[in-house]
């Protein structure tokens, strides 16, 4: 199977993510396609990290192993015991938007939730989101709530 019918789903912990990963599945399963989930640590992840005391400080393997187990967690809540069998599993050190737009170069589609962890509640659309859509070299689905309300860039 080509990497270009690859649909790509962001993920970081949070509902909007888990709610996109869960839908993102639903497509890749509908299309046949393979689905790449990417979490991204970003410069924030390892300027924290170089900045906490000695013995508290953790190392950038165990911010991806961090990192690993929110995706884990994320596929248990999106999928309970049946994770798709052609999902991959990629983490991406950089800022959060640019990986993700840089991985859909070569996808179908890409899949982010409205708003990640951070940011302000009172937003429509996260940064991380919103840059999404202005710069991928896909189609951008962005999901919002469980309701199944969501829009589409193509």
């Amino acid at each position: 199977m080509n990497a270009d019918q690859r649909i790509v789903v962001g993920v970081d912990g949070s509902d909007f993510s888990t709610t996109a990963l869960r839908l993102a599945g639903r497509m890749a399963a509908s299309l046949g396609a393979p689905l790449e989930v990417v979490t991204c640590l970003g410069t924030s992840d390892l300027f924290l990290a170089s900045h906490l005391p000695e013995e508290r400080s953790p190392t950038t393997t165990q911010l991806e192993e961090t990192a690993k187990r929110l995706v884990d967690e994320s596929l248990e809540r999106a999928f309970g015991g049946t994770v798709p069998e052609s999902l991959t599993r990629t983490v991406k050190f950089g800022p959060p938007a640019k990986v993700l737009v840089e991985e859909s170069r070569d996808a179908q589609l890409l899949v982010v939730g409205r708003r990640g962890r951070g940011g302000f509640l009172a937003q429509v659309m996260g940064s991380v989101s919103g840059a999404c859509v202005a710069h991928a070299h896909c189609p951008v689905l962005v999901v919002g709530e469980e309701t199944g309300q969501h829009q589409a860039r193509g």
